[in-house]
């Protein structure tokens, strides 16, 4: 029987467990180059005990923040800084993936340098407000994207990856969940256009397709994942058939060979056994056990095959030990919500719009 604690090759590279920690906000790049800091390195190596490290969201470019302080990689300063915290986590026998988030429709002009506005596949407002350094703002109409736009996004998030790399990464994850850019292409209600990149299924799968391929030709299907969260409400998506889309998603994908799947899981475990059994390749499950974070319990999600490795949010916050945490049976810290953002289940929970 397989467990939590056996290794597994993701890849090319020998992981020494199958428990991840999940991508989570921290807002912790501060100054105007979006770098990231000696805090930063220092807070990923604690964690390198984990099998698989996924960073919190990184812009792509500029356009693509969505929050206050959160790195990019999208300039020579950005990268150089980022070798120091994949340094770090090497240093300790970690393995670092960078998680690629545009943010999209989500976010403020404040946030952004002068001149720029958010962006979208169509000029639907999300409802709620964004957190930034001047409080919470409503979150504006964002700028339709066209065909040119597209495409010099899709070579952002390729050279945002080809960056990850030289800064060390040993590869990427992109965010194609929770209500960011390409969740934003995937979900009818905020893709309304009417040409090949929206319309039906085939339409709104495009663009998850056309970044996905091309940041694997790049660097190498075995360096690439993608964070998928079918059905999430998060960020005002509404998705009414996830089945089908995503059904169509995964099938598009399968011949990449890529290094895994994350899936954010909803309520609707069915829908996970059904992309579970569609993805050939290694299956990272972020389990929804709302309304707590996930806890030891999911590690039996890997010992009945329903995933490959299982993915720790809030839980990994309070016990940067945690593999050898949960191998002993504790004891765990308690995650303390006022200063989590990004839970194991966002979007189906009550936090805040900065949760990211």
């Amino acid at each position: 029987m397989t467990t939590a604690f056996d290794p597994i090759v993701l890849g090319g590279r020998r992981l020494a467990s199958r428990i991840a920690m999940a991508p989570m906000t921290r807002s912790r790049a501060f100054g105007p180059g979006a770098e990231p800091t000696e805090l930063m390195a220092t807070y990923y190596a604690q964690r390198a005990g984990a099998g698989l490290i996924v960073t919190e969201g990184i812009q792509p470019s500029p356009v693509g923040q969505g929050y206050p302080d959160t790195p990019g990689l999208h300039t020579s300063g950005q990268v150089a800084a980022w070798r120091t915290v994949t340094d770090a986590v090497h240093r300790e026998g970690g393995v670092i993936f960078a998680q690629l988030m545009h943010t999209g429709r989500i976010g403020h002009p404040s946030l952004l340098p002068e001149g720029l506005v958010p962006v979208g596949p169509s000029a639907v407002p999300a409802k709620g407000q964004v957190f930034t350094h001047e409080g919470p703002k409503d979150f504006v109409t964002p700028k339709e994207l066209g065909e040119a736009e597209i495409r010099q996004t899709i070579d952002d998030f390729v050279d945002a990856a080809k960056g990850a790399v030289e800064a060390g990464f040993d590869g990427v994850e992109i965010h194609g969940a929770n209500g960011y850019l390409i969740h934003q292409f995937l979900a009818p209600n905020t893709n309304q256009r009417a040409d090949a990149w929206g319309g039906d299924v085939e339409g709104r799968i495009r663009f998850a397709v056309e970044v996905t391929t091309a940041v694997a030709e790049a660097i190498g299907g075995h360096r690439v994942g993608l964070r998928i969260s079918p059905g999430n409400p998060y960020n005002d998506i509404a998705e009414d058939n996830p089945g089908e889309t995503y059904g169509a998603l995964l099938e598009r994908l399968v011949g990449l060979d890529l290094a895994y799947l994350h899936l954010l899981e909803g309520p609707d475990r069915d829908l996970t056994t059904r992309l579970r059994r569609a993805w050939p390749g290694t299956f990272v499950l972020n389990p929804f056990t709302h309304p707590e974070a996930t806890g030891p319990d999911a590690l039996a999600l890997i010992e009945d095959g329903a995933a490959d490795m299982i993915a720790y949010g809030a839980l990994f916050l309070a016990n940067p030990d945690l593999p050898a945490r949960l191998a002993t049976g504790g004891p765990f810290n308690t995650p303390d919500p006022a200063t989590f953002y990004g839970g194991d289940h966002r979007g189906y929970t009550d936090y805040p719009t900065l949760t990211a």
